[in-house]
């Protein structure tokens, strides 16, 4: 049988990054005298190639290093080891973790923007970039995927950066895996989790089903959440050379929302929430299920087709914090969203090994089709009976719409190893997104707000790689990139008629990269200095009443360096560093509201969401089996958190120390651990909400805090 995508080596590593052990893989040692392993192979650059060789930045962390010693909700968990990746836990699960790569995504107030994110090949963003991480089972990930830098152009819309988690696939005889996880601030997690395979050959098949459940009272006041998530995964292989396989997946969140502080209340009562949280009883409820296949055929020894089809349904409640003389006026949508989605989409991609001059060539080339339609509805948070006014309850409707979105793009990729030592990569992207609103919530006072927008772009890539040594790889890439408005950032209008944002243009960034793989003994150092300027950047204009209008504020100008080294320093010690310098500021002056010297905001202003200085370090101890521990650290430089950079986040040096014992016995395996974050007990903010109204920018990460947990398993 000829494999339908020999790209996974099965690593078992322990408790940091997997890239220690890729090291160790892409080299062929063996360093506990195991058989050898397969090299590490990515797909973030479109095509299979081993991690070693891809002309761009991308970072792995295995399955195994997502789960050992933590708790398995959050990515912000183990991101924070890739450079150029800023995640940060709001403590918030109303608004999702605040992610960006590379400065990409800085200005999300909710959610995640400017970067793309996939699950098993299925999209996490939206056709308007809009994407969320909810439904992202960590407790039966394979591996995480992050792509950074001018290869992310090839992904089409809001792709500054592209994470791509995917889900184990089963293998041999049956395998259950049951698991426990506490921690402080009444934080439980229990989970199930089962795989195997039947065998090989036609009519074989290999199967993951993974079930959880999370709650946590909060570590602050009015920030309780409930999550219940469960991940399917279904191979089967239909001949010698095709395989299908089927995704499921859903995720139901309840969850409360503090909201955020002023500074005085971040340094004097962080637990606390904002004061009309309280009396708004501000929430949230996702509900979201989502199903997917994915069809994969060799053809010949030379060309292989693959196929995706998704469909899925999203429904959101959230119940926010705006004064009731706020919604008064009758253009007002109200302070309750009610939000219907349902979303799917088709990928169609075609591989060819080819020769060109006698030497190897790869093309690829294929289409990618995404829709949305969402029925969006406002509601009054307050009811008024008898004289009497009831607050954080569903009022009276105020806004009612259909919108309406897709993309089509198709895109073609060609790989030419031209001679043994130099590679060349081009690759161009067509990306066509339209909007359409429909409002059907037409009356005196509030107008008709449909309307109807399309961007078309082309993104082209091209990437030089050289095989200076056999352990020294060098690459410079460039591309370019543009990023639309969401849908929520074209509802309203700066100046208040109605309408869509019409004259709010999509961001155009051309990015170029310089970067250096090197294979140092046992360990993996790589280097990456980097440019990216943008024109149109997309910034909050105003951020009042429960509603932000947005506008374009000219040129920007990210540049930076990120260093990366992970290895094993000696027999069952590994250590990760990783670094990152970014600097990224306005080249043009714009205004920030109404034309007025106090609301300019020049140029040289440093863009906000972004820390300047980012450095992560672990060392562990971590044998086959028997005792572990491990101490990581991390620095956070200052981050401003508005554009007139007149506040900031202070920055902070936090650790962590963990230890656990993993025991083994005939088919069973025993994994208890403990951990304690935030060792010094330091006071910081965990995240920013970028240009807040009222000085509320910050979200409050938790003083010492514990996780402890109990992982069996037992293979039949």
């Amino acid at each position: 049988m000829t494999p339908v995508a020999p790209y996974r080596s099965r690593l078992r590593l322990s408790l940091l990054l997997a890239l220690p052990a890729a090291a160790h893989a892409a080299e062929g040692v063996s360093p506990q005298g195991v058989a050898q392993l397969a090299p590490v192979i990515v797909t973030s650059t479109q095509r299979a190639q081993p991690l070693f060789e891809a002309p761009a930045s991308v970072g792995i962390i295995e399955g195994d290093a997502l789960r050992d010693g933590r708790m398995q909700v959050n990515l912000s968990e183990s991101l924070g080891a890739i450079p150029g990746v800023l995640a940060q836990n709001r403590e918030n699960y109303a608004q999702d973790l605040q992610l960006s790569i590379r400065g990409f995504g800085s200005r999300s107030t909710f959610g995640v923007r400017g970067i793309r994110l996939y699950v098993d090949g299925i999209p996490a963003t939206m056709p308007d970039g809009q994407g969320q991480t909810s439904n992202i089972d960590l407790s039966s990930a394979e591996r995480v995927e992050v792509l950074r830098g001018p290869f992310s152009a090839l992904y089409g819309n809001s792709s500054g950066g592209v994470i791509q988690v995917f889900t184990e696939s089963g293998e041999g005889p049956p395998r259950i895996v049951s698991s426990f996880t506490a921690g402080s601030d009444g934080q439980r997690r229990y989970g199930l989790k089962a795989g195997g395979a039947t065998g090989a050959g036609p009519g074989a098949l290999d199967y993951m089903v993974s079930l959880n459940r999370y709650s946590t009272d909060g570590y602050r006041d009015h920030g309780s959440a409930r999550k219940n998530l469960g991940n399917a995964k279904l191979g089967v292989a239909l001949g010698e050379d095709s395989k299908l396989t089927v995704i499921l997946n859903s995720v139901h969140v309840r969850a409360q929302d503090p909201q955020g502080l002023q500074y005085d209340e971040l340094m004097d009562a962080p637990r606390s929430a904002a004061p009309n949280a309280l009396l708004f009883d501000t929430r949230k409820t996702v509900k979201q299920t989502q199903g997917g296949l994915v069809y994969e055929r060799r053809i010949g020894a030379d060309n292989a087709l693959r196929l995706t089809a998704y469909y899925g349904q999203r429904k959101t409640e959230q119940f926010q914090a705006i004064p009731v003389s706020t919604q008064r006026p009758p253009s007002h949508s109200g302070g309750v969203i009610d939000l219907e989605r349902n979303y799917g989409g088709l990928d169609a991609r075609w591989t060819s090994t080819l020769q060109l001059a006698g030497r190897p060539l790869t093309l690829i080339g294929g289409v990618a089709y995404d829709v949305l339609r969402e029925d969006r509805r406002g509601y009054e948070n307050f009811v008024d009976a008898g004289g009497a006014q009831q607050l954080g309850v569903k009022g009276r409707l105020r806004r009612d719409e259909t919108n309406d979105l897709w993309n089509i793009d198709p895109y073609a990729q060609a790989s030419w190893a031209f001679t043994d030592r130099w590679t060349l990569d081009l690759g161009l992207r067509y990306s066509t997104v339209s909007f359409r609103s429909d409002d059907h919530y037409v009356q005196e006072g509030n107008r008709d707000d449909s309307g109807s927008l399309r961007y078309r772009k082309a993104l082209p890539m091209a990437a030089l790689r050289y095989q200076a040594t056999e352990d020294l790889s060098l690459y410079a890439t460039v591309g370019r990139g543009f990023e639309t408005p969401t849908f929520n950032e074209l509802s309203y209008r700066s100046d208040g008629l109605a309408g869509l944002n019409t004259a709010l243009r999509p961001s155009v960034n051309t990015s170029v990269e310089v970067g250096a793989k090197a294979r140092i003994g046992n360990s993996l150092l790589t280097a990456a200095l980097f440019q990216t300027r943008t024109r149109d950047e997309i910034v909050a204009a105003d951020s009042l009443g429960g509603r932000s209008t947005f506008r374009n504020a000219g040129r920007t100008l990210r540049k930076g360096f990120e260093l990366s080294w992970q290895g094993e320093l000696a027999r069952h010690w590994q250590g990760a560093l990783a670094y990152t310098w970014l600097d990224a500021k306005y080249r043009d002056s714009f205004y920030a509201g109404s034309e007025t010297p106090a609301n300019l905001i020049p140029s040289g202003n440093r863009i906000p969401g972004i820390a300047r200085h980012a450095l992560h370090a672990s060392i562990s101890w971590a044998p086959p089996q028997g005792w572990r521990a491990g101490i990581e650290g991390r620095y956070l430089s200052k981050i401003y958190v508005n554009d007139s950079n007149d506040s900031a986040a202070p920055g902070y040096f936090t650790t962590a120390v963990h230890a656990g014992y993993l025991w083994r016995f005939q088919q069973w395996e025993i994994n208890a651990y403990a951990r304690v974050d935030n060792v010094l007990d330091k006071r910081y903010a965990g995240a920013a909400i970028i240009n807040a109204g009222f000085g509320r920018y910050y979200e409050p990460a938790p003083g010492r805090n514990w996780t402890a947990g109990l992982h069996a398993s037992h293979q039949f």
